[in-house]
């Protein structure tokens, strides 16, 4: 697997031309990051990044389907239960995003998607850690 960070750039050229070309996964990856970056700070400050990478979608034709994967988690933020339910779900619902309550006995989960990405929350019952993770819709490798 080799991983970039979003935002790089493949560089294509000749000679003394160079043509910097932003692929279709730094995009996605980029909106990704900034959805996740923008859950998180509902729940306040002090994300600690915990993935951040492309990864093979169909691991029988490693190189050809790729998605990038983004994550965070917070230690404890304050009330992440109601930051949950009243900040982030109405917040992504309104941007088109559709939710699953997966929530257990254990932790609170909401799970989002949207055009083939996929977003999960987990509030911790107990302690109230918060970790969010999620993919971007596999596409064509470069």
């Amino acid at each position: 697997m080799t991983v970039r960070s979003p935002g790089r750039f493949r560089r294509k050229g000749e000679g003394h031309m160079i043509i910097i070309e932003k692929t279709e996964l730094d995009r996605l990856a980029a909106d990704l990051c900034k959805v996740i970056d923008g859950m998180a700070s509902a729940f306040g400050p002090g994300a600690t990044q915990t993935v951040n990478g492309d990864i093979d979608c169909d691991p029988n034709q490693p190189g050809k389907l790729l998605s990038w994967q983004y994550g965070v988690h917070l230690d404890s933020p304050a009330e992440p239960d109601k930051r949950l339910t009243n900040v982030v779900v109405p917040s992504l619902q309104r941007a088109g995003w559709q939710v699953k309550d997966r929530s257990t006995a254990r932790e609170l989960v909401a799970q989002f998607s949207r055009d083939g990405a996929h977003l999960t929350v987990h509030v911790g019952r107990k302690g109230g850690d918060v970790a969010i993770m999620g993919s971007t819709r596999c596409v064509a490798a470069f």
